[in-house]
């Protein structure tokens, strides 16, 4: 360990060479960026940065002992992002893996912004490698060109005789060779190759590209990660807020004087999302913080329990709503139909409940403002605080730092703890300001994946077809009122609601979706795999009680219905298979089934559950198949799909946030109870070889493993499940 500085203040930090890197050389500012183009062309001795090293464009770094850096604009959250985005330039650069580092980017959405948002540097939808693949790619290829060039020059042989390998750059004719480092200098010095020039290689000559490699994300396992937690700042001091009991409460008045008597306390002041103590530390902090005596304005704060909030919406999914898709002539139909089939299923609020809770290490000075932060949405983040402080949002420099999981929380759209962070620091201007959100903290402070409730409806026709699908959809918004509603919400549609219905693939002639939209003080906002944690389950459930009701085999229903989706077949096709569909299970067992697409990544699972007399039941084995493009890192991949599994599980069998006049009954994981080690299962993952863009894996593993456990549950026991979590109550016969 070695102290480290930020600003002439010291931070006691791991020894990791690219983090001090970025810190002293490359986070001050590349001389060449890349645009949504990739590269840009005629730039000459320029490619270097302020520690001169050898930096052709905003990615890639060389050093002189041959070391790549590889800038990470996007945020290691345990998805596997630093691996993957390093592969695709170590692939093309022809590095050995060894020398390549991963350091994270500065906050720039001119040269780091996310392609697939626009000008807006960010992490979220399962797109980092959907959306870097080419620019990473072509970033490592650029800097391989001007190598090759600048030993082209000096050992006066032809480029095209000039071989890369292992991060050995070698003309066979003269047996001359030289590692990277040697010919930096001379690279510097050329024009930077326009990127439609620039050769990438053939899927046949990968060598990293589809193949298992060590992660990048290195240090999580002795201690020398560095997360926000981590940061010590030399004067530093740390705050904790006491927020209202109920949302939509406000301070009415309160008095500090014990707070204020209480030793390390340094200042308590009220700010618009509660009451800050700030304290020489944390157990300070927090104990000063007990002693606080608040009067609380509840008049317009939440009072509804959950059970009324699902009532309420279970009587609007009896009305119509906005339609988001309509095809056919749903209502005639289902009128003219000799069968129908209803249901109405109802999901809780969920709470993110990342291993690490929310922190955030504020600066504020007359300069602007510095974050240190396990950092999600940087160009929003950077916005919010520049409108808080009126300042540029160039002069809100951003650190990013690992993170101890998301799963959407820090991807806030309100910017919520940041905000919260920054309105403390700004009252100690100079002064480092840790903010600690408790693990209670973190659990009651809203921003859940909503409430919603789901009306299907379904006509069958004498030949045993599905000739009608009816759906309704009611619940919260989570992008009103962000800066991504005037993209996602269009004609009053929410898309991320209705995403998984209103793009229901199965061949039904006559289909209706449709969407009523509530407001609730609860604050909400996107949870692991957004709409389709409730739309998959829905879908997948109802059309397995279909196949039952037609005596067909679900498996076989669902290869019917998408003849025109060969890749939604394709994965169906390999879990079935996997799986050995069909065969005999152990007596108190079933097995079920799901397939669903998100973030234009397709898994389906099949999901085998044993179940004990007493409604206990225990998810044994869950068999994964993934089509989700060009497999960058089939290790990352197949860790994804095992970790949204679990992830997934806990929903299923007891994770739920209730409220009760208005309060959050759950406050910690004792009682927000997630997927436990004895509640693990065997899972195996099975990838689909695809030549197709990759797609993201962080997220499309979840949806489907809700609906085809419950739907094994049903096969075990011939009872149908509409409300998760589904407790042994609602198994027992």
């Amino acid at each position: 360990m070695r102290r480290m500085y930020f600003h002439d203040q010291p931070i006691l930090q791991a020894n990791r060479r690219d983090f001090l890197k970025l810190m002293t050389g490359v986070g001050a500012g590349l001389t060449l960026g890349f645009s949504t183009r990739m590269a840009l062309a005629g730039e000459t001795a320029a490619a270097t940065n302020s520690a001169g090293d050898f930096a052709p464009n905003a990615f890639v770094s060389i050093d002189k002992d041959s070391q790549v850096t590889v800038l990470m604009k996007h945020l290691e959250m345990g998805q596997g992002a630093y691996t993957g985005l390093a592969t695709l330039v170590a692939e093309e650069l022809d590095a050995d893996w060894a020398q390549i580092h991963a350091a994270p980017a500065p906050a720039d959405a001119k040269r780091y912004n996310n392609l697939l948002w626009g000008e807006f540097q960010g992490t979220g939808g399962s797109s980092a490698i959907a959306n870097a693949y080419m620019q990473m790619r072509t970033a490592g290829a650029t800097a391989k060109a001007m190598l090759v060039q600048a030993a082209a020059n000096s050992w006066q042989v032809p480029v095209s005789e000039i071989r890369v390998s292992n991060g050995i750059v070698s003309h066979a004719g003269s047996g001359k060779q030289a590692q990277f480092g040697e010919l930096v200098d001379a690279a510097a010095k050329l024009p930077v190759p326009d990127a439609e020039s620039v050769v990438l290689k053939e899927p046949s000559q990968f060598k990293l590209i589809g193949k298992r490699v060590t992660r990048k994300d290195v240090g999580k396992t002795d201690g020398t990660a560095i997360f926000t937690q981590d940061i010590q700042i030399e004067g530093m001091l740390t705050a904790v807020v006491a927020h209202p009991p109920r949302f939509g409460a406000t301070v009415k008045s309160f008095d500090a004087s014990k707070a204020l008597a209480a030793e390390g306390v340094k200042s308590v002041v009220q700010i618009p999302e509660g009451v800050a103590v700030v304290a020489s530390d944390y157990w300070r902090g927090k104990k000063a913080r007990e002693l606080l005596q608040i009067e609380w304005d509840e008049s317009a704060a939440m009072t509804q329990g959950s059970d009324e909030i699902i009532a309420e919406y279970k009587a609007l999914a009896l009305k119509s709503g906005l339609v988001a898709r309509s095809e056919g002539d749903v209502a005639a139909t289902l009128a003219a139909a000799p069968r129908t089939i209803e249901a109405t299923y109802a999901f809780p609020y969920l709470a993110h409940a990342a291993m690490e809770p929310l922190n955030c290490v504020a600066l504020v000075t007359d300069q602007g403002c510095e974050i240190w932060n396990g950092e999600q949405l940087h160009t929003g983040d950077q916005m919010a605080i520049a409108g808080l402080l009126n300042i540029k949002p160039e002069q809100v420099k951003m650190n990013m730092l690992f993170a101890g999981g998301s799963f959407g929380r820090r991807a806030n759209p309100k910017s919520d703890y940041l905000i919260e962070a920054v309105n403390i620091a700004k009252t100690q201007p100079g002064t480092p300001v840790k903010l600690v959100w408790s693990r209670e903290d973190d659990m009651l402070a809203g921003y859940y994946r909503p409430i919603y409730v789901h009306r299907l409806q379904a006509g069958l026709d004498e030949a045993g077809k599905i000739v009608a699908w009816q759906q309704h959809i009611v619940g919260q918004s989570v992008v009103a009122g962000s800066a991504f509603e005037g993209f996602l919400i269009k004609d009053g549609i929410d898309g991320t609601s209705v995403e998984g219905a209103a793009n229901l693939p199965y061949a039904i002639p006559n289909l209706q979706v449709e969407l009523t939209t509530t407001q609730k003080q609860v604050p909400v906002q996107w949870w692991r795999s957004v709409g389709s944690t409730h739309t998959a389950f829905a879908a997948e459930t109802f059309m397995d009680e279909l196949a039952s009701q037609l005596g067909q085999d679900p498996v076989e229903l669902r290869m019917q219905l998408l003849e025109k989706h060969p890749r939604w077949q394709g994965v169906l096709k390999l879990a079935a298979e996997k799986a050995n569909w069909g065969a005999p299970l152990p007596e108190g067992w079933g097995r079920g089934v799901a397939v669903h697409e998100s973030f234009h990544s397709y898994v389906a699972q099949v999901a085998e559950v044993s179940v004990q007399p007493n409604g206990q039941y225990k998810v044994e084995r869950v068999v994964c198949a993934v089509d989700c493009g060009v497999a960058v890192n089939p290790d990352v991949i197949k860790a994804q799909m095992e970790g949204c599994i679990g992830f997934g599980l806990g929903p299923v069998i007891n994770s739920e946030i209730t409220l009760t006049a208005g309060k959050v009954d759950q406050t910690n994981y004792h009682n927000y109870q997630v997927a436990r080690i004895n509640n693990m299962l065997r899972v195996e993952v099975f990838i689909v070889p695809s030549a197709e863009p990759p797609t993201g894996v962080g997220e499309p593993g979840v949806p489907p493993l809700a609906p085809a456990v419950a739907n094994a549950l049903a096969a075990a026991t011939g009872k149908r499940f509409y409300q998760l979590p589904i407790k042994p109550d609602a198994v027992k016969a």
